[in-house]
């Protein structure tokens, strides 16, 4: 593609900034716009009821038309979890590995979307035109398998996006990541590296995920006579071939539970990533048909998720069968930032059943996925490029590899530290921040696609802490009379047998209210609900120092 003088590349992070999750950045060229991953948050301490936390999509959906293709670096949550969100504003086409469109495609059967999407199946080192852009997928090493970065030739010159990544040199599948490639594109030119900063505040590299299988080995003979539960990501299909491995070197019969470890061993298997021999599986009914030591649980639930298999294990008395000092949990994965008070609360009551526990803080039952310092110095060598944005992490992992960046030689000018929704430009007399374009977070409640908005965290942490009052009355609109109530009804706030004087002083102000407002000639019930519930504001921020959630029903006949 040759290069075109006076066009601009915007670069617009939709996600993945001063966050850990909902992973999405735009590429955008004159008529022309690709979207890199679209990936889903969790939710926050503060976040009540909010069950998912997706990429505000106004600036697509306003840009619709330019829309190309949605780029899908590999198949984890924070990476693909707000597709379906995407999909149903908008239908664009979507480019992945093999392995991530399979995950993907079994979330998409669980939403209706009302048209068949169109998902497009890329090879390793295959080079796709979108427009004004090519993209090419280069293969990386990740806690899944077909994982990618993606190297972007633009109008303005080459874009490298790293994915999530390690360096792993003995990888469960034998392919190595594809540093050649890397080190190639980097001698013809890069102008913009975007690289993941997750783990560089870690020094040296990343353990390999062959040391977690050395590790299981042992813990498989060490507790031979246990049943052995290991809960883990679910998309981490190479530790799941690990663990059917051992099992059946140990005599172990094998079941999955929980719905995404089930979708996603079931994608593995389809394509040819996961090997289960006949006889190995067994289903959830057929656990209790067979001795603990012969028994392996792979599970969800590694990050103490309320309706995940584990959790449901733990807690659920109706639960097919119970947990006890005959089980050993293995928790094979770290807790992702905001979700340690999950895990703990499980840990804790695993061990109140006498079941044997191992986590990551005590054995090598997890390594991470993604690159630590040293690898991450190694990609910023071969790549070599002009200009440089961290990506994926909070602010200090931003920072963090600034500092990495300059240590490798990178001018401080070159070097973006950016936030979502801020638009960085690029052409050929340089690079600079231009202005911002509609973003934030999108919260997801239940099966409702639409954001529930702050007005409704703001009332459901009101209703946490200081609970609700309902007054209701009937008033006759011929004769301007109050002739039934107000009733009161308190739910959070105070209990009402044990308040009667208070009860009768709010009924009191309440009726006193609609009768002053009735008094005056008006009979707006919206006015007298107003009034009702300012006089019982007032009244009761003075007798308990509290601010309850007011509501008014005035009937009238």
């Amino acid at each position: 593609m040759a290069k075109i003088k006076n066009k601009k590349l915007r670069v617009i992070p939709l996600g993945g900034l001063d966050e850990i999750g909902k992973n999405c950045t735009v590429l955008e060229c004159g008529n022309d716009i690709v979207i890199i991953d679209c990936g889903m948050g969790f939710p926050e301490d503060g976040m009540l009821g909010v069950d998912t936390v997706v990429p505000d999509f106004t600036y697509l959906v306003d840009n619709k038309d330019k829309i190309k293709g949605l780029l899908l670096t590999h198949g984890h949550e924070d990476h693909i979890g707000a597709v379906p969100h995407l999909l149903q504003k908008i239908n664009v086409p979507v480019y992945g590995t093999k392995l991530t469109l399979g995950i993907l495609q079994r979330k998409l059967e669980e939403c209706e979307l009302g048209f068949k999407p169109e998902l497009n199946v890329i090879k390793i080192g295959e080079i796709i035109t979108l427009g004004d852009f090519e993209a090419e997928f280069i293969h990386v090493n990740h806690s899944i398998a077909d994982a990618a970065a993606l190297a972007i030739k633009t109008p303005v010159g080459m874009v490298i996006h790293s994915g999530d990544f390690k360096i792993d040199s003995t990888p469960i599948d034998e392919q190595i990541i594809d540093l050649t490639r890397f080190g190639e594109l980097g001698r013809q030119g890069v102008k913009l590296f975007l690289c993941e900063s997750t783990n560089v505040e870690r020094p040296g590299f990343t353990p390999s995920e062959k040391k977690v299988g050395e590790s299981l080995v042992r813990y498989f003979e060490e507790y031979r006579k246990k049943r052995i539960i290991i809960t883990t990501f679910s998309s981490n299909v190479h530790r799941v071939q690990q663990i059917i491995d051992i099992s059946i070197k140990h005599n172990r019969h094998v079941a999955i539970l929980g719905r995404s470890m089930v979708n996603a061993v079931s994608a593995a298997v389809q394509y040819g990533y996961i090997k289960i021999p006949d006889d190995t599986l067994i289903d959830q009914s057929e656990i209790n048909n067979y001795p603990p030591d012969k028994v392996t649980i792979i599970s969800t639930g590694s990050q103490g998720e309320p309706m995940s298999a584990l959790h449901r294990m733990t807690f659920d008395s109706k639960n097919r069968f119970e947990l006890s000092s005959s089980d050993l949990v293995i928790i094979s994965a770290s807790a992702i930032p905001g979700n340690e008070k999950l895990v703990g609360n499980i840990i804790n009551a695993l061990y109140k059943r006498q079941v044997t526990v191992l986590t990551d803080s005590q054995a090598i039952v997890h390594v991470s996925g993604h690159a630590c310092a040293d690898e991450i110095k190694i990609l910023h060598a071969l790549v070599k490029p002009q200009y440089f944005m961290p990506v994926h992490g909070e602010t200090r992992h931003l920072y963090a590899h600034k500092e990495l960046a300059l240590q490798m030689g990178m001018k401080p000018c070159n070097i973006f530290i950016s936030e979502v929704g801020r638009v960085l430009e690029i052409d050929s007399h340089g690079a600079q921040f231009n202005g911002t374009v509609p973003s934030g977070s999108v919260m997801i409640d239940g099966s409702d696609t639409t954001d529930i908005g702050n007005v409704v965290i703001t009332d459901r942490q009101k209703l946490s802490q200081e609970g609700i009052v309902f007054v209701s009355a009937t008033i006759d609109t011929e004769y301007s009379e109050v002739i039934s109530g107000p009733e009161i009804v308190s739910r959070g706030f105070i209990h009402e047998n044990e308040n009667a004087a208070l009860i009768a002083e709010i009924k009191n102000t309440a009726r006193n209210a609609m009768i002053e407002t009735l008094n005056s000639g008006s009979l707006d019930f919206a006015l007298i609900r107003t009034n009702v519930k300012n006089a019982l504001s007032d009244l009761i921020r003075i007798k308990t120092k509290r601010k309850p959630i007011i509501i008014t029903i005035i009937m009238g006949i």
